[in-house]
């Protein structure tokens, strides 16, 4: 049993010292340069530009208050449902917590939100995985919460 221990012990030391990546300046510069363009956009109320940094896929996954939501299409769907004018979109400004890569291909970024509107302000934090598809990176998971 001491031996089956110290295995296992050895093995979860391994995976965790070894299987933390170097995060390339220029993918993060790549994602940084992403999120300005959906700040941009959201600004001019412009949803479907927003929306290409996302992964088109029915793999993309958003997940708020109401729970996960499962595809490109049902969170654009989503997005306007919310979001119908510029008013409920009001200005975001996004501010990065913390960018770490999981893999060569996969990154994982935390952040806060803020929206300036004349209907109330709305403030929050949120998880983007990000993944690596023909040289350029895509938002696959999309975990936010809403602090109004």
């Amino acid at each position: 049993m001491k031996i089956f221990s110290a295995i296992f012990f050895f093995i979860s030391i391994n995976t965790i010292v070894f299987s933390q990546q170097k995060l390339e300046a220029k993918d993060s510069l790549a994602i940084i340069d992403i999120l300005n363009k959906q700040e941009k956009d959201w600004n001019r109320g412009d949803i479907d530009e927003f929306m290409k940094g996302y992964l088109k896929s029915d793999k993309l996954v958003f997940s708020g208050s109401s729970g996960p939501i499962y595809g490109w299409k049902a969170t654009l769907d989503r997005y306007k449902k919310t979001y119908s004018d510029k008013e409920k979109m009001g200005k975001l400004k996004f501010e990065i917590l913390n960018v770490i890569a999981l893999s060569p291909k996969v990154i994982q970024l935390q952040g806060k939100f803020n929206l300036t509107r004349s209907i109330g302000d709305a403030f929050g934090y949120f998880t983007l995985n990000w993944i690596k598809v023909k040289n350029r990176w895509y938002i696959i998971s999309d975990h936010t919460s809403g602090s109004n």
